[in-house]
């Protein structure tokens, strides 16, 4: 079986998989200097809980935009599994598809990952939009060419900001407004609807100049923490795949191993 990582700015998502069918999950806090030992204490204890054996896994796959975690997850790979990790993007598990921007090595992991997924399950032209730590809008064309993107603070980056740069402002909760108006009748509501509406007004917006680029029909596929909530009250995704980087770890992996 096949264990990925996925190491993002906020959480490390774990998944087993068997072919590209995901068995287990597991997230964790993002920490570059959590040693492999400390992720082998969790981790172990995990997959006894769920049924599975350390000898069940041969193959690991690292994908990282926190260069740091890389090591300690070496260490883990080849102390407590026995297997020499494979990482994402380097040697024989190189993205494998055309990156057509100006500098092409600056592409984050994730990105490429998104791109190689969504090619491999969806058809023609693609626009990506990732909310994680950050939010990227890629666009990814029939041929599975990475063309360039956008990066915009993720909503929660958005938030500290204004509760972290004001001195009465209290921290809220991320969720949908209780109404749909934009008239907030208090400091609360106001700051909902300015980060939540202003945020989906950000989105709506960089897609529609986006598609307009491009050109062509485009197909918008959204992943990461947050897209089920924004899927709620928009019509501009027509795919919701939160599994979309992991599938893109698994899809490397296979065409390593083959």
């Amino acid at each position: 079986m096949l264990l990925a990582a996925d190491v993002g700015n906020t959480n490390v998502v774990f998944a087993l998989f068997e072919g590209r069918e995901i068995k287990a999950r597991w997230r964790i806090a993002t920490e570059a200097r959590r040693t492999g030992d400390e992720y082998a204490v969790w981790l172990l204890q995990l997959l006894q809980l769920e049924g599975f054996k350390r000898e069940d896994i041969d193959q690991i796959i690292i994908g990282s935009v926190v260069p740091r975690s890389i090591h300690n997850l070496t260490v883990l790979a080849r102390k407590y599994f026995d297997v020499e990790p494979m990482i994402a993007g380097a040697g024989n598990t190189d993205w494998g598809i055309a990156i057509d921007v100006d500098e092409p090595r600056s592409l984050g992991a994730d990105r490429a990952l998104d791109a190689i997924a969504a090619h491999a399950k969806y058809e023609g032209d693609l626009i990506v939009i990732d909310f994680g730590t950050a939010t990227t809008i890629d666009a990814i064309d029939f041929n599975g060419a990475y063309k360039g993107g956008i990066i915009a603070p993720g909503i929660n980056l958005s938030l500290d900001a204004l509760v972290g740069n004001t001195a009465k402002l209290p921290r809220i909760a991320i969720e949908k407004p209780d109404s749909d108006s934009v008239i907030g009748r208090n400091t609360e509501d106001q700051m909902l609807i300015g980060v939540f509406w202003g945020y989906v007004s950000l989105i709506e917006g960089l897609v529609a100049r986006m598609k307009k680029e491009i050109g062509r029909p485009a197909k918008v596929v959204a992943t990461g923490g947050l897209a089920l909530l924004f899927d709620e009250i928009t019509d501009l995704f027509d795919e919701v795949d939160s599994d979309l980087t992991l599938l893109g770890l698994a899809i490397l992996a296979e065409r390593a191993s083959s």
